[in-house]
């Protein structure tokens, strides 16, 4: 680089982490006490063992036990976990701890994970998406304690230094709108990788998460072009929030 010879605009982008004098970027989370109505259920249960003479399946007679124990019914199982449950439920001696998701707003409850005996403890993000700092919270879902926090610069500004920039940006360029998604995305994942790292806790235990920003970055998060809301009626492609499984 140093002997390039620049021949146009350009952009430098210097990675956060290596440079030496980095700024540091948290908000911290607020230690305050709050009601907690989670999505998310840790349900354990006792399972029967198999009979030949009641001819129920593993996923089946978990379900009885779900029902029976924590009133739980017509369940849902994400598919990814069906060939895991036989597998599970020996490992567990027919023992195994649930993740239960239902919306406040809904009547269906999901299986989302599984795991052989006792599970007592899972985790959620939260996550602000400003247009200059993204900043994250590792929180557990059962205590509501904060395990670990960080930020970081919003990488789109190399797009452009404020909102509208970017939305011209994207306007102008075929690729622009993919390019801010895919900075943006990169960053959280690194940013994931650090509140798990920082809290001593695995991914897989991550089960719920909530992002939140202004409508533009909302939109470029979600890989929705935001070129309308550039000019008036400024018309929002989704005003409310939107529930996607990971």
């Amino acid at each position: 680089s140093c002997s390039a010879q620049i021949l146009g605009d350009l952009v430098i982008d210097v990675p956060q982490d290596t440079v030496i004098n980095a700024q540091t970027i948290r908000k911290d989370a607020d230690t305050r006490v709050i009601a907690r109505d989670t999505a998310i259920r840790m349900c354990y249960v006792e399972i029967e063992e198999p009979d030949m003479h009641k001819p129920l399946g593993d996923l089946d007679r978990l379900k009885i036990a779900l029902m029976k124990d924590w009133g739980l019914k017509n369940l849902e199982f994400d598919f990814y976990l069906l060939p895991q449950v036989q597998g599970i439920l020996r490992k567990g001696n027919w023992t195994a701890t649930a993740a239960i998701h239902k919306d406040a707003d809904s009547d269906i409850a999901r299986v989302i994970a599984l795991w052989p005996g006792l599970k007592n403890e899972a985790y959620g993000l939260a996550c602000d998406i400003g247009s200059t700092t993204i900043a994250m919270h590792l929180v557990s879902l059962l205590s509501g304690r904060v395990a670990a926090s960080s930020g970081t610069s919003n990488p789109q500004i190399r797009f452009g230094e404020d909102l509208m920039s970017r939305v011209s940006y994207v306007m102008m360029n075929p690729d622009g709108r993919e390019g801010m998604t895919v900075a943006v995305r990169e960053a959280i994942s690194s940013l994931v990788d650090k509140v798990c790292a920082e809290g001593n806790v695995q991914r897989n235990d991550i089960l719920d998460s909530v992002f939140v920003g202004n409508p533009i970055m909302h939109h470029l998060f979600l890989g929705i072009d935001p070129t309308e809301l550039g000019g008036a009626p400024f018309a929002l492609a989704v005003s409310g929030a939107v529930r996607i499984k990971a």
